[in-house]
């Protein structure tokens, strides 16, 4: 029997109605973006697309659809991880929403237990509370399951780099999880203003930042998760360095900017991919494209570099790859190389 692969997409709750079923088929989960945590509870009051997601699973009763709480600056993770009346609540909100949508389980993007950078509350205890609080919703989503003589499934995005392992307790962590979706993207940018890959498979040579995702699968390993709980991370969007020296095509050159945002997959095909002074340039260690015009460095995915990226986890037997998010790509052209990559 061939192995199935995670293929797994984050969709903004706004992208929701607009999901073909080309598309939908082309995923195996779906993590939707994203349900808060507000006074120790898991709120989806402010999704506007709910009802889609019964349309959804009616049609693709296949698919794997998760509620994805956090993202960059939202908080309230460590307030209720703090206590055990905060854990069973949070648990508690957990079930509630499976009771009242048509999902298969809960994907936590708390960024990031023991960092505050996010501008949201942090306390060094968040690297044992993040691991009662993975346990206690494990247990409620069980105690449901035995009910419902089924699995839902607890899934968490994690931080690429050996900053995220420190403040955790992966090992303990990883016995509550499904799979661990690392978010190897945005590995260089709004930190750093030495250019570079932001979602590459491997280092390069002259690399300063030795960051890419095979380092971070091997962090993971090394931190006691299984190689077969690890799914990969993909960008449908870019990072932009400014001022960039004209020397090695922009790559590794110290630029007069951070790497911020840069367009997404749909502005890149229409405007950058060479085209207006951009050229596509290949960095075969890294297994990364980038552009270059003279002054600006652009990193982002491309087909190429996904399809490598699906060779890799078959390769190294991991779980399989995830992106972020769907409504960056509206050539849809990432989404088939995926899922050519890992399921054709």
């Amino acid at each position: 029997m061939t192995k199935k692969y995670i293929s797994a997409g984050y969709v903004s709750d706004r992208d929701l109605p607009n999901m073909t079923h080309e598309h939908l088929s082309k995923l195996t989960h779906m993590n939707i973006a994203f349900g808060h945590v507000r006074n120790d509870a898991i709120t989806i009051e402010h999704l506007q697309n709910k009802e889609s997601i019964g349309k959804i699973k009616s049609e693709h009763p296949e698919l794997t659809i998760l509620l994805s709480v956090g993202g960059w600056s939202a908080g309230g993770f460590s307030e209720a991880a703090s206590t055990e009346e905060g854990r069973n609540s949070m648990a508690a909100s957990a079930v509630q929403i499976l009771n009242d949508l048509p999902l298969d389980g809960i994907d936590l993007d708390w960024e990031y237990p023991c960092y505050g950078e996010a501008e949201i509350a942090s306390s060094p205890n968040d690297k044992q509370n993040f691991t009662l609080l993975l346990k206690t919703i494990r247990e409620a989503l069980d105690a449901k399951g035995t009910q419902d003589g089924r699995h839902y499934l607890l899934t968490i995005a994690a931080g690429a780099d050996q900053y995220y392992v420190d403040g955790t307790e992966m090992d303990q962590v990883q016995k509550y999880l499904d799979f661990v979706q690392l978010m190897t993207y945005d590995m260089r940018g709004g930190f750093q203003v030495l250019t570079g890959h932001h979602t590459n498979l491997h280092t390069s040579t002259g690399d300063l930042f030795r960051i890419s995702t095979e380092a971070s699968v091997n962090i993971f390993i090394r931190a006691g998760v299984p190689k077969e709980k690890i799914v990969i991370g993909a960008a449908f969007y870019s990072r932009v360095w400014k001022q960039v020296p004209d020397r090695n095509h922009g790559l590794h050159q110290m630029a007069g900017t951070t790497g911020g945002y840069g367009p997404d997959f749909t502005e890149l095909a229409a405007n950058y991919i060479n085209k207006n002074g951009y050229v596509r340039y290949w960095d075969d260690e890294a297994k990364a494209p980038y552009l270059f015009d003279g002054s600006s460095l652009i990193s982002y995915d491309d087909e190429e570099s996904i399809q490598c990226k699906c060779e890799y986890v078959k390769a190294e037997g991991l779980a399989g790859v995830m992106f972020w998010e769907y409504g960056c790509d509206k050539t849809y052209s990432l989404l088939g190389a995926m899922h050519q990559g890992l399921q054709g």
